[in-house]
């Protein structure tokens, strides 16, 4: 009878137990899923991804059912892949693991705003990873999105449907359809003025405008397609531009004595560059501001094919170009003996003050609306290019 009774208390017990809700493991009131998310999804736009992966971690451990912990997960796994301090997540078991954070970040969606957090994290980790067809799987995420009846004030971090444009447009960017960009950042901008995505979608739709008017009526290699994307151009991307787009050792052929290949210098630090050929052509044409200088600590002349072009560098090099083309002389000293400058950045006494006047009166390179030059700010892609596009039209090179 005893035994009995036991056995019965026993089941009462597991009966309670197993009806009874599982312990709540995070009490204090920001120590929640929602809060832990909506912070790693602000570390990670920060760059800040093992912060991130941390929030995401604790926002699963509070809630181990909450979908969007897993769709932030998923993004900072793919991203985190593509840094070279994180060597283990690359290769296939990235695109594995961040896979089963979405799996998971879409079995466990109870709401149409945990899947608006899934599908937009579908298409950013689609556009980091680039998978075979990625861009039409970040389309098909998309348009899946906007299907969705949200309500805007659940959305945890996008705060709005508008933010499915913005990652669309971040995708078409990355493919290169820069047209395709524009348009969807101008929806953005269409949509709200003071939403969290207006400030990152001006600054893009700025962006892209300026690569959309610089490629206009000209074709890009692929060098120059992808250069046109870079927030900075470096030397060796410069050298690159001048001589597979522009082609300026043929335009030069002829017109300046031009080294032969065998006998030309070419600086140790370039030699892994994988524009070694052009860097070593622009160096054999003797371009001014592009040249190779003296370096105090390898006591040799070194091109530095890493450091960004300053615009006071890519106006030297515009200016030599067109004297060496047109055979005009005069051209280098037109400027000099100003006595006061229209630039309120650049002193007339500077040396590169007449090579500035000369691009700028040739509109081969633009200021600010303030009349500012900015010459030691870096080039961009976008302008690197819209100055050799408006330098071929004014040429007739074609």
């Amino acid at each position: 009878m005893r035994r009995l009774s036991a056995f019965v208390l026993l089941l009462v017990a597991i009966a309670v137990y197993g009806c009874s809700k599982p312990p709540v493991r995070c009490t204090s009131p920001e120590d929640n899923p929602r809060h832990h998310y909506l912070s790693g999804m602000e570390l990670l736009d920060r760059g800040l991804f093992d912060s991130a992966a941390e929030k995401f971690s604790r926002a699963s451990w509070c809630d181990e059912k909450f979908a969007p912990a897993h769709a932030g997960a998923a993004i900072t796994v793919a991203i985190k892949g593509g840094d070279p301090l994180y060597q283990s997540y690359k290769g296939p078991d990235r695109n594995v693991a961040a896979n089963e954070e979405l799996k998971k970040a879409k079995k466990l969606s109870k709401t149409p705003e945990d899947l608006f957090a899934y599908r937009l994290a579908s298409m950013r980790v689609a556009t980091v990873l680039k998978g075979e067809d990625w861009l039409e799987d970040v389309q098909e995420h998309h348009k899946a999105a906007w299907k969705l009846k949200v309500d805007e004030g659940n959305l945890i971090f996008y705060q709005g449907r508008e933010s499915a444009d913005y990652f669309m447009g971040a995708a078409y960017l990355e493919a290169r359809e820069f047209q395709k960009a524009r348009d969807s950042f101008s929806s953005v901008l269409n949509s709200k003025k003071d939403g969290r995505w207006h400030g990152p979608s001006d600054k893009a739709w700025k962006r892209t405008d300026k690569m959309v008017r610089a490629i206009s009526g000209i074709t890009l290699g692929d060098v120059g397609k992808t250069i046109a994307l870079r927030d900075t151009v470096s030397r060796a991307d410069m050298a690159a531009l001048l001589i597979d787009e522009l082609k300026v050792d043929k335009l030069f052929m002829g017109r300046i004595p031009v080294k032969p290949k065998e006998a030309r210098f070419v600086p140790h630090d370039v030699l892994a560059s994988p524009f070694k050929e052009e860097v070593s052509s622009l160096i054999g044409l003797g371009v001014r501001g592009l040249e190779p200088s003296y370096d105090e600590t390898t006591r040799a002349n070194i091109f530095r094919p890493d450091e960004p072009v300053k615009r006071k560098e890519l106006a030297l090099a515009l200016e030599d170009i067109v004297i060496k083309l047109t055979g005009n002389e005069k051209i280098a000293s037109a400027f000099l003996g100003h006595g006061q400058s229209p630039f309120p950045d650049v002193a007339p006494s500077s040396s590169w003050y007449n090579a500035i006047m000369s691009v700028t009166t040739r509109n081969l390179m633009e200021t600010e609306l303030s009349g500012e030059f900015r010459p030691d700010d870096a080039v961009d892609g976008a302008e690197a290019i819209m100055a050799i596009r408006t330098l071929k039209h004014q040429l007739n090179i074609y």
